[in-house]
């Protein structure tokens, strides 16, 4: 079976000095996981590699156990492959060209978010952030950036994102992770 390339998204690692994933240690756990061509992008846990395995679930949930027997600590994993990411892209409902890659986002999310999540969110209330829901992820508009933002929190909720593992990337990486995922 042929290697396909896949991103590795880590949720809340070395933020605020919790949760230390070295990005040097992370790529040798993925070969060790037998990944190849192992690379990473930037220190926040993106991570791209090629794997025989076509189960996304599957590589996260190594992955996962991988990252917690060497560090003693959980770390929730979502496993994307390049054709999902581009189709991503591909798909965004808003004008990315036109905007900061800090003024958009991409929420991927290991199943897809159903529109009742979302029902008790007043978004006209929020203007001028906007949010549009894709194939397991949703897309986050915020003028302001995503740390002023007031709608990123009420997403970020227990009720909407529950039974759900989510990480949010901002555009720039989103389309960086595109590239690197090439084939």
């Amino acid at each position: 079976m042929t290697s396909r390339k896949y991103a590795a998204l880590l949720r809340g690692i070395n933020v605020g000095g919790n949760k230390k994933v070295p990005m040097a240690e992370l790529r040798q756990i993925l070969e060790d996981l037998g990944h190849d061509d192992v690379r990473t992008y930037l220190q926040s846990g993106n991570a791209v590699f090629g794997s025989a395995e076509r189960d996304t679930t599957k590589l996260a949930r190594a992955l996962e156990a991988a990252i917690e027997a060497h560090f003693g600590f959980r770390v929730p994993c979502l496993v994307v492959d390049g054709d999902h990411l581009r189709a991503v892209v591909d798909s965004c409902p808003f004008p990315a060209a036109e905007l900061e890659g800090r003024q958009l986002h991409a929420t991927f999310c290991s199943g897809q978010p159903g529109e009742e999540r979302f029902a008790a969110i007043d978004a006209p209330a929020f203007l001028p952030e906007e949010f549009r829901v894709g194939d397991r992820v949703v897309y986050l508009h915020t003028p302001d950036g995503l740390g002023r933002s007031k709608l990123a929190e009420v997403l970020a909720r227990p009720a909407v994102v529950k039974g759900l593992d989510v990480t949010t990337r901002n555009w720039n990486t989103v389309v960086k992770l595109v590239e690197l995922t090439r084939d």
